[in-house]
């Protein structure tokens, strides 16, 4: 089978890597998609690990009753 016969395949995407930046390929043969490479998706998987990727919120006042909403007076 030669290009011209070829069925159109879609063509694979380089994306940043959301640990370097640098340019990774977003297809079915990089194996650590999104990520560039294996330190690049150990590192991102560290992080969620430690919590870094928490999402803050607004800490309760001491006195504050805590449990159901439904169930406070």
């Amino acid at each position: 089978m030669t290009d011209a016969t070829a069925p159109n395949r879609p063509q694979a995407r380089t994306v940043a890597c959301p640990t370097c930046s640098g340019p990774s390929l977003f297809a079915p043969s990089n194996r650590f998609r999104p990520f560039c490479s294996l330190r690049c998706k150990q590192i991102d998987l560290g992080a969620w690990a430690a919590e870094d990727f928490r999402v803050p919120t607004d800490n309760p006042p001491q006195d504050a009753p805590y449990g159901d909403p439904r169930h406070q007076p």
